[in-house]
């Protein structure tokens, strides 16, 4: 959508099969798809950005902490002086005000989805284990996710130069509440 409307467009992930299906879903003259580790950014990309979005709970992955604090520090190497860093994810105080432990639900096509979650409150690590069925089949699969507050995700920030300027209650226009699961940062570099 952004290079539907005219922007220059670089989208990085590091799975080439998500980057397939992106190029699937678009394709422009201002939309480039780069296949890189977030924590390690292209060189050529220092101060290159007006803007770097970072959406739909693409943080917090990696193994260690110390991970996530590169990442954010790569953002903000990239923007130009003024630029925005737009930070989307969960929220840790609204997941653990809402903390579900197990759910399941049946889709239309009648799969079978169930859930099991665990929260280590000294990582910040939510584990979700997840299984399936349809008919004869089944999978299961397991992820980890480091989960933020805003005030931890605004120091990361200020140690890579950037000032968190607004918190939403995810993509609301609503300021980020405690028990928002999800938040929505905007961030300037310095």
């Amino acid at each position: 959508m952004l290079a539907e409307a005219g922007y220059y467009v670089d989208g990085l992930d590091y799975s080439a099969e998500l980057l397939a299906v992106a190029r699937k879903r678009g394709t422009a003259k201002n939309l480039r798809y780069v296949r890189g580790d977030m924590r390690k950014l292209p060189a050529e990309w220092t101060k290159r950005f007006d803007a770097v979005l970072n959406l739909f709970t693409s943080f917090g992955f990696f193994a260690h902490p110390s991970d996530d604090a590169r990442v954010v520090r790569e953002f903000a190497r990239v923007l130009k002086p003024g630029g925005t860093l737009v930070w989307h994810g969960g929220s840790r105080d609204g997941v653990m005000a809402r903390f579900l432990p197990r759910d399941w639900w049946t889709t239309s096509d009648g799969t079978l989805f169930a859930q099991e979650r665990e929260f280590d409150p000294l990582s910040g690590v939510l584990t979700v284990h997840s299984m399936w069925r349809r008919g004869t089949k089944s999978g299961t699969r397991e992820h980890r996710l480091r989960l933020y507050t805003a005030t931890r995700l605004s120091e990361l920030c200020a140690d890579a130069g950037l000032v968190v300027e607004q918190a939403y209650d995810a993509f609301n226009d609503r300021p980020l509440r405690r028990t928002s699961s999800e938040m929505l940062l905007v961030a300037r570099k310095e």
